[in-house]
């Protein structure tokens, strides 16, 4: 059924009067009543009693107006329900970020900002390691995934990825740590003798192996105290006395009693990674265009 022909026929029925309604509907009234005759011969019943003097509603066109009035309505919320998914102001954003995710302020304002805007979408956020990360995405639970690492992990075709922050590090230590009071900043060579809090392997991104490298480059192997498997317990060993630690400079914001940072003077960098399917859902898309909004505007940005 065409949805031109119930608009004519409610007109009609408002109007009581071809003409009249013809010229609020802007044409003639030979093409109305011509449309309302098809209209009336696919439902396979009058809908109005028309007469040289009088035009009226049938019993049939009279139940009709209500359910015309409904469906034209309910077509209406379709279309605006498809235009808002188009501009990914509804529909679902499936985001995956490691335990220290939502630390980076960039992260925090771009969830922030994206609630607010996008109050109709189904936000669901997932904790997950980088390699289940990566799982989830490639076989779509998740739209986007935020992952730290010296380089991006490897990537079929059809998933891109893009650094959306680069930043140095530094030594998290707990206070009275020999490295919290020295007058420069720890080298890599200042950590010989160190005990050391780090990710479990698995968990490191690749910076274990890079960071270990460097250690041995500078004629020591690194003193592993204890192994994470999360940034809470990281930092719990930090504050705990167990060990130092090296961290991204935006997780410094972090303020725990009794812990450290100092700036660490190592060619040593953390990038956080934005990855996703190359081709984007209209929510992923504006998620996107959030966190790239707030890095223009230098805003959450270390």
């Amino acid at each position: 059924m065409d949805l031109r022909h119930l608009r004519y026929f409610l007109c009609v029925a408002e109007e009581m009067h071809f003409g009249r309604a013809a010229q609020r509907l802007g044409i003639s009234q030979p093409p109305l009543s011509q449309q309302i005759r098809a209209l009336e011969d696919e439902l396979g019943v009058r809908l109005f009693d028309r007469t040289s003097r009088r035009v009226r509603l049938t019993e049939a066109g009279e139940l009709f107006v209500p359910e015309a009035r409904q469906t034209l309505l309910q077509a209406e919320r379709a279309i605006e329900i498809a235009r808002l998914a188009r501009r990914g102001e509804l529909g679902r954003l499936r985001v995956g970020f490691t335990s220290s995710g939502p630390f980076v302020p960039l992260i925090a304002s771009a969830l922030y900002r994206f609630r607010e805007s996008h109050r109709d979408v189904e936000l669901t956020l997932r904790e997950l390691g980088r390699e289940e990360q990566m799982e989830e995405l490639r076989r779509g639970a998740l739209d986007i995934v935020l992952v730290r690492g010296a380089e991006p992990p490897p990537l079929p075709p059809d998933i891109v990825a893009r650094c959306i922050i680069e930043e140095d590090m530094v030594v998290a230590m707990r206070a009275g740590h020999r490295l919290a009071d020295c007058a420069a900043d720890p080298t890599i060579a200042d950590l010989a003798g160190v005990p050391l809090v780090l990710y479990a392997a698995p968990l490191g991104a690749g910076f274990n192996e890079h960071f270990f490298s460097l250690c041995r480059d500078a004629g020591f192997e690194p003193d592993i105290a204890h192994e994470a498997s999360s940034f809470a317990t990281l930092l719990g060993l930090v504050a705990a006395g167990f060990g130092a630690t090296i961290l991204a400079r935006s997780l410094e914001r972090l303020h725990l009693e009794n812990v450290i940072y100092r700036s660490f003077v190592c060619p040593l960098a953390s990038r956080l990674w934005l990855i996703h399917g190359a081709v984007l859902s209209p929510t992923a898309q504006a998620f996107r265009d959030v966190i790239d909004e707030l890095r223009l505007d230098g805003r959450g940005v270390p």
